[in-house]
């Protein structure tokens, strides 16, 4: 996969241009089956279930059952240096503890990023809060004494927790919907989330923040997560077993080439970067060929300036190239 970003800009003789790609963008309604558009399923099928009728996606949360994924991929891997928009419409119809007695408090329902291939291992464990990594979710625990909550998070590739993401006790009435909004502000490295009612705020919700020793995430795919309890701290196990829908999936990131101009010298472009893409830049004076006039190079996430080292005399055309590995 390639992208090219194209932008007026000039530096003495030279014009710079860099083709605007679109943001990565992803909009479910449900109005058709989702497992024909790109969604799938893993774990047990039977707490996922499309409603044709009412348009929208049945979820039963059973923290009895095996870890249980309806997800779709979005593209590129997302880092803690992209910025991106995740928001959804839910309701639940009931909320409660799980059919395992012996777990009387409370276990969260997920919907949020993940990275399937780590997700789906048997060593992804959910509940021990050290074995689930690069998760970005909305979790919402029912109350099991200390008030119902409602805590975005950031989960790195080695496990480690954002920090500030509880809000309680918010307890969410049933039968109601919930329009979910959640932005991540990559040069913060801030969660912001965002929840409505017949458009009306609630909360507000806390923000979900990276210490300054988080390491990095890295997800791949839109997932509505229902997870098993196994691995709690003895005598805390929690569980869940709830059952609603969510609705009006909308997704977006942006492409991996942003602010671009023209660079101090001639023959150079600045521009944003993102990790996890390689880049160089390209010339032509025609537009009918283009030279790579660049080394291909990691983006870092940060700026960057690409630089034709023996620019031709008179007028020529430059493009950043962004490609992924």
């Amino acid at each position: 996969m390639s992208m090219r970003l194209w932008m007026p800009a000039f530096a003495g003789a030279f014009l710079f241009t860099c083709n605007l790609t679109r943001a990565v963008t992803i909009a479910e309604n449900f109005s058709a089956d989702p497992l024909a558009s790109g969604w799938s399923l893993h774990g047990n099928s039977q707490l996922f279930n499309w409603d044709a009728t009412g348009r929208r996606l049945d979820v039963t949360w059973d923290s009895s059952q095996p870890n249980s994924y309806f997800c779709r991929p979005f593209g590129p891997v997302l880092t803690r240096t992209n910025d991106f928009l995740l928001s959804f419409d839910i309701l639940l119809h009931d909320i409660g503890p799980g059919v395992d007695t012996n777990k009387t408090f409370t276990f969260q329902i997920a919907v949020g990023l993940m990275n399937l291939a780590q997700a789906t291992n048997s060593g992804f464990i959910r509940g021990s809060g050290f074995q689930s990594p690069n998760l970005v979710e909305w979790n919402y625990f029912w109350d099991s004494g200390f008030g119902a909550t409602i805590s975005p998070v950031l989960i790195s590739s080695n496990s480690q927790f954002s920090s500030g993401g509880f809000t309680f006790p918010l307890e969410l009435a049933t039968n109601t919907v919930y329009s979910v909004t959640m932005r991540y502000l990559a040069e913060e490295g801030r969660l912001v989330t965002v929840m409505k009612s017949n458009g009306v705020p609630i909360g507000p919700i806390n923000d979900a923040t990276l210490g300054p020793n988080f390491s990095d995430f890295a997800v791949d795919h839109l997932s509505v997560s229902s997870y098993n309890d196994a691995g709690q701290f003895p005598g805390f196990e929690g569980s869940v077993l709830a059952h609603g829908w969510v609705d009006n999936f909308v997704f977006a990131a942006p492409p991996p080439v942003t602010r671009v101009a023209a660079g101090n010298a001639p023959g150079s472009v600045q521009f944003r970067s993102t990790t996890n893409w390689l880049y160089h830049l390209e010339r032509t004076t025609n537009f009918l060929t283009w030279t790579a006039v660049s080394a291909l190079v990691p983006g870092t996430g940060g700026d960057m300036t690409l630089q034709d080292t023996n620019p031709p005399p008179g007028r020529a055309f430059y493009r950043v190239q962004a490609r992924l590995p």
